[in-house]
C-alpha cells in the first residue's frame, strides 16, 4: 500500500514537472495574435455561461465547450497556445498558499476551481507576468492583453483585448453571459487589473 502511495505522488510530481516545463517553453514562444485567435475561436462554440463548480481532470480540465464563465475564455486561449494555467496556477498556490486570496473559506489549493477564479488569475499574471498600468489610454493596450473589472454587480470580470474598431477603442473577447463575445467593452466597467501574459513579448 505505501508503495503504491509513493508511486501515485511520484507520477503526479512528475506530470506537474513536465506541465511546468512544456507551459515555460511555450511561453518563450506565445505570440498575442495566436492566444487572441485562440479566444476568437470560442466565439460560437461557447454560447452560454454556468458558474456550477465542477470537478475536473487534472492536467487539462475543462467544463463543457459549449459553456463556462469569463475565466474559462482566457483559460481555453492560453491551453490553446500550449499554456496550462490550471497546472500553473495549482502549483503557484502550493508553492506560495498565503500570496493568494483568501475568499473563498479554503485551506489549501483546489485544482478544479483555483485557476476559475478572477481574483486568482490576478495574482497569477501579477507574479509571474507584467502588471500594467490601469489606464483609459486605448494606446495602452496591445492585441492579447488581459485586462480585469469590478461589474456593477460588484463581481470581478477578466476578458482578452482585441484589435481596435472603428471607434479607435480596443474590443476584449470574453463571456459576460451570453457565451463568448467580442465586444466594445474596454472602458465600460472600472478596470481593475491589467496584465501581460507571458512576460517576454
Amino acid at each position: 500500500m505505501r508503495s503504491a502511495i509513493r508511486s501515485g505522488r511520484l507520477r503526479a510530481l512528475c506530470i506537474a514537472a513536465a506541465w511546468l516545463l512544456f507551459g515555460s517553453q511555450a511561453a518563450a514562444q506565445t505570440s498575442p495574435q495566436a492566444l487572441l485567435a485562440a479566444a476568437r475561436a470560442q466565439i460560437g462554440v461557447t454560447t452560454s455561461y454556468d458558474p456550477a463548480y465542477r470537478h475536473l481532470d487534472y492536467p487539462g480540465g475543462d467544463v463543457p465547450s459549449e459553456t463556462g464563465v469569463c475565466t474559462d475564455v482566457v483559460i481555453r486561449a492560453f491551453r490553446a497556445v500550449g499554456i496550462d494555467l490550471q497546472v500553473l496556477v495549482h502549483e503557484d498556490m502550493r508553492r506560495d498558499w498565503q500570496a493568494y486570496p483568501k475568499l473563498w473559506g479554503l485551506s489549501r489549493p483546489d485544482r478544479n476551481i483555483d485557476h476559475r477564479r478572477v481574483p486568482n488569475l490576478q495574482m497569477f499574471f501579477a507574479r509571474h507576468g507584467h502588471s500594467l498600468p490601469r489606464s483609459m489610454d486605448s494606446a495602452k493596450y496591445r492585441p492579447g492583453d488581459i485586462v480585469t473589472w469590478r461589474l456593477p454587480s460588484g463581481a470581478p470580470h477578466i476578458g482578452i483585448v482585441a484589435e481596435p474598431r472603428d471607434a479607435g477603442r480596443p474590443w476584449v473577447v470574453h463571456n459576460i453571459g451570453a457565451g463568448t463575445q467580442e465586444e466594445d467593452v474596454l472602458f465600460a466597467y472600472p478596470i481593475t487589473g491589467h496584465y501581460r501574459y507571458p512576460p517576454l513579448r
